[in-house]
């Protein structure tokens, strides 16, 4: 099977320690797309993601963070018949923050996340002796559980901040997404959009709701048993403002757009990938937060 199923949403939770960045919230709501590696009945591997973002407050500079989230995830899937995928991933952050009240830092178990998938369908038709049209389309839902830790006090005038340095998010939440892959010959365009839909927790804090939308291009290039995929694309994101006790918390959620461009190998069962993005518009907390860059690597073994 030399056809790549692209474009799985991991919905992890990662998660910002900042006092500045009380006033963003977007630590529990960024992650990316990436790609699923070569497999006809599973895999399983490790996936290593980062996050950097700074934060200068607009009515004192003086107030400052430089945060960076970094995440190990234990993540698989399975193909059940001909149409049917089950995806998991385990996330581990460790979270490092320098600000103008000095360094903190925080780590553990994060928000446990599954997925699964339907394929609607899987065509294929020669427009000519040397082109060959493939073509799939999913549908998934997936929930992620609240397997990491959340503790706050809402009483506490620091609230925002402090569900900002939580490893996880106390709420059960559910997604949806559908891609849509087509390949012609070694090209092939994928796009994908999903939507995040987040319930408050127990300390009556929401995370705000998540839209997300991305389209890959990438090339396949064939050497051997070794098959190269450079990929590049744009991903867009819509993230609403969380709310405590139902009340709308001030200067949450916001919109990103990023570019991205990455390297996948596979050789025989063993997949091995890079991918970094770059923002090229985004606007967060009135422009005091900006995400400066984020990036991953994985391995993975097929069966």
């Amino acid at each position: 099977m030399k056809k790549l199923l692209f474009l799985f949403p991991v919905f992890l939770c990662a998660s910002l320690i900042s006092n500045a960045c009380e006033i963003c919230g977007c630590g529990h709501s960024n992650y990316y797309i990436g790609l699923l590696p070569k497999f006809k009945h599973a895999y399983i591997g490790l996936r290593y993601q980062y996050k950097h973002f700074n934060t200068v407050m607009a009515d004192d500079k003086t107030q400052f963070s430089r945060d960076y989230f970094k995440t190990v995830e234990l993540w698989g899937g399975w193909n059940i018949g001909k149409r049917w995928q089950v995806l998991a991933v385990i996330p581990y952050t460790y979270i490092h923050q320098v600000s103008d009240e000095g360094v903190a830092n925080n780590q553990g178990i994060g928000d446990v996340a599954a997925m699964v998938n339907y394929k609607l369908f899987d065509r294929s038709s020669a427009l000519s002796k040397k082109t060959l049209v493939q073509q799939q389309l999913w549908i998934g839902a997936g929930i992620k559980v609240p397997t990491g830790k959340f503790s706050i006090d809402e009483t506490d005038p620091a609230v925002v901040a402090l569900a900002n340095t939580q490893t996880g998010t106390a709420s059960t939440d559910f997604m949806i997404n559908g891609t849509y892959d087509v390949r012609i010959n070694k090209v092939g365009i994928t796009t994908n959009a999903s939507y995040k839909i987040n319930t408050s927790n127990r300390d009556n804090y929401l995370f705000g709701n998540k839209f997300s939308a991305a389209s890959f291009v990438s090339y396949s290039i064939q050497k051997n048993q070794l098959l190269i995929v450079p990929n590049a694309g744009l991903q867009y994101e819509d993230i609403s403002g969380n709310k405590l006790n139902k009340e709308l918390v001030t200067q949450t959620g916001g919109r990103l757009l990023t570019a991205s461009g990455g390297l996948e190998f596979s050789f025989r069962q063993f997949t091995i990938g890079t991918n970094f993005q770059l923002p090229v518009s985004q606007h967060f907390a009135s422009g005091q937060t900006e995400l400066k860059s984020r990036g991953m690597v994985h391995f993975s073994v097929a069966f």
